[in-house]
């Protein structure tokens, strides 16, 4: 699996009265899954845009509590997400999703999310095998790392890891991500514009295939979970990636907004595809997520981002 790029641009003319809503004293990374039967944004069926492997109601999935849950931010609200409204603060501009397949999950997840809300919009759709160079200038780019740096042999995607112009046959992975992070962090500094680019991270999205993680036996994984982890409180640990982000953010000179999704994900053990995903019952999915779901949080905290 390489890098993945998604390229689109928005140029349509809109006019609409919207609703400012100021949150800029809104943490929205702090807080609690509620049950909302307004949820989900869309419904998946009928937008074209989702992927087998994110499809989960199409792949036989039998429950659908899972699509009803709202994340409830402590002492605020999270505004929904609002297709005019994001097209409106992006008219004429460009957006690109650079990363792995987390990325193209949170990619079909907008789509969506302004498909089903303007299903008359004009569009074009091109797909491209995957892409490496891409050239500036891209009005907003959302960045994501790979979530193949923990997977060990025989499921690891590579047979060694160049630094420095040295071959190793392996090494600690955290230092090999912050390598890579930091020659991106460096690309960065040297190409981005404040007030021409706007910059995002996604943040480290976890996985669920531990149970042990949640206060359930270690053998349990997605399979089966139809809710979300009650509370705000997950007994799991912080994904090593996560404090490895955060060194290497602090070290970049231009702004980079960064989308801290992994707690908010975490309590989530019932949002991924399992077995209805891409590979079906042969195939135990714990890492993506099942559209409509957790992704459209992640665009609904983009969104009021931008405003």
């Amino acid at each position: 699996m390489g890098l993945w790029v998604q390229y689109c641009s928005f140029s349509v003319l809109l006019i609409a009265v919207f609703q400012v809503v100021n949150a800029q004293n809104c943490d929205f990374y702090n807080g609690n899954w509620v049950a909302d039967g307004s949820y989900p944004l869309y419904d998946p069926a009928a937008c074209p845009f989702i992927e087998r492997e994110f499809s989960c109601q199409k792949n036989g999935r039998p429950d659908k509590m899972y699509l009803q849950y709202r994340w409830q931010p402590q002492g605020c609200e999270l505004p929904r997400f609002d297709a005019k409204g994001f097209l409106q603060k992006l008219k004429g501009k460009s957006v690109m999703f650079v990363g792995d397949s987390l990325s193209r999950n949170q990619f079909h997840s907008l789509v969506c999310l302004i498909y089903t809300a303007m299903p008359n919009i004009k569009y074009n759709q091109i797909t491209q095998a995957n892409v490496s160079t891409f050239e500036i200038p891209i009005d907003m780019l959302i960045f994501n790392t790979w979530h193949w740096w923990y997977r060990r042999a025989p499921g690891q995607p590579w047979d060694y890891i160049e630094v420095g112009g040295k071959i190793y046959k392996d090494m600690d992975r955290m230092v090999a991500f912050e390598k890579a992070l930091t020659t991106w962090a460096g690309w960065v500094d040297s190409n981005i514009h404040p007030g021409r680019n706007m910059v995002f991270f996604q943040g480290i999205s976890p996985t669920h295939y531990n149970g042990s993680d949640w206060n359930e036996p270690s053998s349990k994984a997605c399979l089966g979970q139809e809710e979300p982890i009650l509370g705000s409180t997950y007994a799991g640990v912080m994904p090593p990636a996560v404090a490895v982000l955060d060194k290497v953010l602090s070290t970049i000179q231009k702004p980079v907004k960064l989308l801290n999704i992994t707690h908010l994900s975490q309590l989530r053990k019932d949002g991924h595809p399992s077995i209805y995903g891409f590979n079906g019952p042969t195939g135990m999915d714990c890492i993506h997520w099942c559209l409509a779901g957790v992704p459209d949080t992640w665009n609904q905290i983009l969104y009021n981002a931008i405003l």
